[in-house]
């Protein structure tokens, strides 16, 4: 018995050894590094390699040729706004993250190492990055969806000071095609935005909800094909009410549409559109960011498609009938969803229904997604 105790205490030893060696591995890559004038050096470590690039948005012209120093490669990029970055590696053709960086996330099935640039206090890099402020919690919580016939997850910030008792406005963050309940958390950096508004007063504490808008998955990632799902009868935008009635059931929420709010990118978007429109009386405030606008899959215009769905513009009077707070549209010149916002706008202007609206620079990219979550969340509540 003794020598049956001593080998199984002698292998607990060794899986404790095993299991704590990355504490010990050494990584003499110094990778990124900010310097002080602004632009950022990149570092990779490939002695036997003979062609080394590094692709990513804080790269001019989105791809470079690094220069090999030694064993080591490195680029250094121009001098760079305050903003979160992401770039990966590819060595002799082979995509490789950067070791040096433990900062790193997927956008649908593509990982990048990330960083932040910041300048000063309140600029987009330090609204993203965290700060000694007072901090929200994140929950990921299962829900079960009658509508689709699932238990379904989603991920939910609550405030700061939550705990102590008081009911608190809600908003709905709609994540786009590929993403899932923890986009807006890694890529769209939500609670750290939350927190710095709420912390700087310009954005009301409440309490932000991202659910998996992928009707046919339970949870994220989405299904890379290994298992086979029936596509539910029901979409998600008709079992939207399920989620809405658990938030109600399970936390401290002020009611009515006053103090509730739904925004989206892209798919979430065209969810928010959707939900919005079947749900009239539900929300105060909609965003729409880069919205994809549309009734039906045909090429045709929105206005041919409402005129196919006489029941959608039916929900549209109703939903404006309602005197919304806010709707609220934006989107980047370059958006190759440009075209479907010009005709929202359009019909939207045509019936007197009012709408904000914001353009700037830029495509369908999370750089403009953040700051939409960004200037959204000021006019809320």
């Amino acid at each position: 018995m003794k020598r049956l105790q001593l080998l199984a205490a002698l292998w607990l030893t060794a899986l404790a050894a095993v299991a704590q060696q990355a504490i010990f591995e050494k990584h003499d890559t110094r990778s990124p590094q900010l310097n002080a004038d602004g632009t950022v050096t990149l570092r990779i470590k490939a002695p036997e390699a003979t062609k080394v690039s590094v692709v990513g948005d804080c790269i001019s012209g989105g791809r470079a040729e690094m220069t090999k120093e030694g064993d080591m490669w490195t680029y250094t990029t121009d001098a760079l706004p305050a903003e979160l970055y992401n770039y990966r590696f590819y060595v002799d053709g082979a995509e490789v993250q950067d070791a040096g960086n433990i900062e790193r996330s997927r956008d649908v099935r593509s990982f990048m190492s990330t960083f932040i640039v910041s300048r000063e206090e309140g600029d987009k890099g330090w609204l993203y990055q965290n700060h000694n402020v007072e901090h929200g919690d994140v929950s990921h919580v299962w829900y079960d969806s009658p509508t689709l016939g699932m238990r379904r997850r989603m991920s939910i910030y609550t405030p700061p000071g939550y705990d102590k008792g008081k009911a608190y406005p809600v908003l709905y963050l709609l994540h786009g095609a590929g993403g899932d309940e923890e986009a807006w958390l890694t890529l769209g950096r939500m609670a750290q935005i939350m927190d710095n508004l709420i912390a700087l007063g310009k954005a009301k504490p409440m309490i932000v909800v991202t659910p998996n808008g992928n009707a046919s998955d339970d949870a994220g990632p989405l299904e890379t094909g290994l298992s086979k799902k029936e596509w539910p009868q029901k979409t998600y935008e008709e079992s939207f009410p399920d989620i809405m009635n658990y938030v109600k059931e399970h936390y401290k929420i002020k009611k009515g549409a006053a103090n509730t709010a739904i925004c989206g990118l892209s798919m979430g978007g065209y969810h928010t559109f959707r939900i919005s429109m079947l749900n009239p009386k539900a929300f105060g405030y909609m965003g729409l960011f880069s919205a994809a606008v549309r009734l039906d899959r045909s090429q045709k215009s929105l206005e041919e498609q409402l005129q196919e769905h006489p029941e959608a513009v039916e929900q549209l009077k109703a939903l404006f009938d309602a005197q919304p707070k806010l709707y609220w549209i934006a989107i980047g010149k370059e958006d190759f969803l440009f075209g479907q916002n010009v005709a929202l706008r359009s019909y939207l202007d045509k019936m007197h229904y009012p709408y904000e609206y914001y353009e700037n620079e830029g495509g369908h990219i999370w750089r403009n997604w953040r700051i939409y979550l960004s200037m959204f969340a000021q006019r809320l509540f």
